[in-house]
């Protein structure tokens, strides 16, 4: 599934509240999976917070939604481009509609206990009435996947948002506290550098333009931009380490503690949303598949994946996948001009248009002036970051790299700069 994000951050004027509401209070827990009940994971469970009087809830930052590709149709005309007319068939697009499943997320603080005063972001899954078994199986598969990773005996991974409780309402609603880094996404990032361009298309016309100064933003842009990827990778390199796929990367789920491109040094992304994880352990693959990931495992089979070994290998190249249109949409959305090119009209043009050619997609770029920012950036470096992106979208899941293999990769490195 697909995260959308268009109202996640719009602040609501609300009422801020000191104490839960009576009707808020905990009904009960979440139930945890009993595969992972080991002495260690029970640990973390009972250092989670599950007292919904523990936490005072402040302003709705906003709520997103997910959205499931449902069908596919045939790829529109492309001006001054020709298709074989065998190709036609082949060439379609999905149809992509808004889920069930729609989450609030709240400011809030922890008002007990030895975390009393820290600031946490609340992350509300509808009840069974309203977002159906689906919610349900989410918020608590998000739960699970987080406090396994919080258990690793390697320590906490900085770049993965921090659960610190959750619990069910009696109106059967999930909550889910996690510690606040900020709230701003890559998407909110993505949206503000792209409006900066746009401003600096103006002073341009205006003819009050400095070239020296434009110079040093696009390369704090870039600098910014590759560390966000550093961040992302680190991410889910330790995800992947512990047998745990994401399964939802993109900009609304990697959240950022500062979008100002001058505190590039002090950027630290995270990772959340993880509510399609995906456990790849041999233990889990050789059980059936849980109702969230059968999507994953027929995708998998219609590769020619069927053993847990082959499996595991398409589910780490599935998140690399995603990762790499993450990359592409970070190349693209910052460097240039709102409208110019947004997440599923890029992936349109990488996947049905180009059918992953990124020698095309570079040709076909080249003519557009409003992506010379973006064609400049994944140019550095003799075209690493076109190099890189190729081998992270490569059709083949298995000639695509594993997450270490794209960090210590010269572009993310940032040995191009």
């Amino acid at each position: 599934m697909i995260i959308t994000a268009s109202d996640c951050f719009s602040m609501a004027a609300t009422t801020r509240s000191t104490l839960f509401h009576k009707s808020l209070r905990c009904s009960k827990v979440f139930k945890l999976n009993p595969v992972s009940s080991n002495r260690a994971f029970q640990r973390i469970k009972a250092t989670l917070i599950t007292n919904s009087e523990s936490f005072e809830v402040g302003n709705l930052i906003g709520s997103y939604g997910f959205m499931n590709i449902t069908s596919y149709t045939g790829f529109p005309s492309v001006p001054d481009i020709e298709f074989p007319p065998e190709d036609i068939p082949r060439l379609r697009v999905p149809d992509v509609g808004e889920g069930s499943v729609k989450v609030r997320l709240y400011e809030g603080r922890v008002s007990q206990g030895p975390l009393r005063g820290t600031p946490v972001i609340l992350k509300v899954y509808p009840g069974q009435r309203t977002g159906g078994v689906e919610a349900d199986m989410m918020a608590a598969n998000e739960l699970n996947a987080h406090a396994f990773l919080q258990n690793s005996s390697k320590g906490i991974c900085q770049n993965l948002q921090i659960l610190l409780g959750g619990f069910e309402t009696k109106t059967g609603e999930q909550w889910l506290a996690f510690r606040n880094y900020g709230k701003y996404s890559t998407a909110d990032y993505g949206k503000i550098a792209s409006e900066k361009m746009s401003e600096n298309r103006t002073l341009k016309e205006l003819k009050v333009w400095n070239p020296f100064e434009q110079d040093q933003k696009i390369k704090r842009r870039r600098i910014f931009v590759i560390k966000l990827l550093q961040g992302i990778l680190r991410g889910l390199a330790f995800m992947h380490d512990h047998n745990r796929l994401h399964q939802s990367l993109g900009p609304a789920s990697v959240v950022l503690n500062t979008i100002a491109e001058r505190e590039a040094a002090y950027l630290v992304p995270r990772l959340r949303d993880l509510a399609f994880s995906v456990d790849i352990s041999y233990s889990s693959l050789e059980q059936n598949a849980g109702t969230l990931s059968e999507g994953l495992w027929r995708r998998a089979s219609a590769a020619g994946a069927f053993t847990p070994m082959e499996k595991r290998a398409f589910g780490i190249a599935d998140d690399i996948y995603e990762a790499g249109l993450l990359f592409a949409y970070l190349a693209f959305v910052p460097f240039s001009e709102p409208g110019v090119m947004d997440s599923l009209s890029l992936q349109r043009l990488l996947e049905s248009t180009f059918r992953l050619d990124l020698d095309a997609t570079r040709e076909y770029c080249l003519a557009d002036d409003r992506l010379l920012e973006a064609i400049k950036f994944l140019d550095l470096g003799n075209g690493a970051g076109w190099e890189l992106l190729q081998a992270m979208l490569n059709p083949d899941f298995r000639k695509r790299p594993i997450a270490e293999a794209v960090l210590n990769h010269r572009f993310v490195t940032g040995a191009v700069l």
